[in-house]
């Protein structure tokens, strides 16, 4: 079991959900943090709720208001950074949107707005760090995909495809930095009680609201530990939640025949629509 005590753990959407509860759980192992966001007052609320609720040092939380969609901004943030701060130890790629719609409903706005953050997000982060990572010797990078990114759900098209990426992109990279002693984690968290989930509830087609409603929520909390603990036990793929990780050892198991156990799932749901 690797500790977090003394490390140094970079949080991308750290403001809220997954990437606030994920600080909070390293804060209380020993951990110190950096969370990023875009959005500087949401991240000094997060960093006095943090420094709160987990007792510690206000030196051990730092924020880093950046927009990772901006590559150039990232190197020159990330550049800076590490000028006055040692290179942290754990990079989380956890800022992620969502926009659910059938696919004709979809402008193609949404489709780059989703790629933009959710797979060139996390390979701008990835880029901009690994390479003092790599100049050190160590580090662990973990990217946060989502259930959408190992099987492919209604309505969600645009998020799927870039969740999908992701995947890849982390399963290519993994190959690579296990020669150079970089740790990957690759995560598919199901549906969590975030305000992202909230957003999507607008917009959710009826028929996806219905295979939802078939699936529990998590709590951030859980998730969070969950995918520390897997981190720690240098886990590559962390599934949280029991029927989520029974849905992926399914999605593995059943190969092809997957589509058809989503297509009853889809015609179930429009029975009950219509019902």
């Amino acid at each position: 079991m690797i500790s977090f005590h003394n490390k140094t753990a970079l949080i991308t959407g750290g403001s809220s959900g997954i990437g606030k509860a994920l600080a909070l759980e390293l804060l209380n192992s020993g951990c110190s943090v950096i969370i990023c966001a875009r959005d500087s007052q949401k991240l000094n609320s997060a960093k006095d709720e943090l420094i709160t609720n987990s007792a510690c040092e206000s030196g051990r939380v730092f924020t880093l208001p950046l927009d990772i969609t901006d590559f150039d901004l990232v190197q020159i943030k990330i550049s800076e950074f590490l000028e006055v701060h040692p290179t942290p130890d754990i990079l989380i790629n956890c800022a992620g949107s969502a926009h659910p719609g059938e696919f004709q409903d979809l402008s193609m706005d949404k489709f780059h707005w989703l790629m933009d953050v959710n797979l060139f997000g996390t390979i701008h982060m990835t880029k901009a760090l690994l390479p003092a990572m790599q100049k050190r010797g160590s580090g662990h990078i973990v990217n946060i995909s989502s259930a959408a990114g190992f099987v492919g759900v209604y309505g969600y098209t645009a998020y799927c495809a870039s969740k999908y990426a992701v995947r890849g992109f982390t399963d290519a990279l993994r190959s690579e930095l296990r020669l150079n002693n970089i740790q990957m984690s690759l995560v598919f968290p199901p549906d969590t009680d975030t305000p992202q989930l909230v957003y999507e509830a607008e917009y959710k087609p009826p028929i996806t609201k219905a295979l939802a409603g078939t699936a529990g929520i998590l709590l951030p909390s859980n998730v969070a530990k969950t995918i520390l603990k897997g981190v720690a036990k240098s886990q590559y793929i962390i599934v949280p939640g029991l029927e989520n990780a029974l849905l992926y050892h399914l999605s593995n198991i059943l190969g092809p025949n997957v589509y058809f156990v989503m297509d009853r799932m889809v015609d179930s749901a429009v029975k009950s629509i219509k019902s």
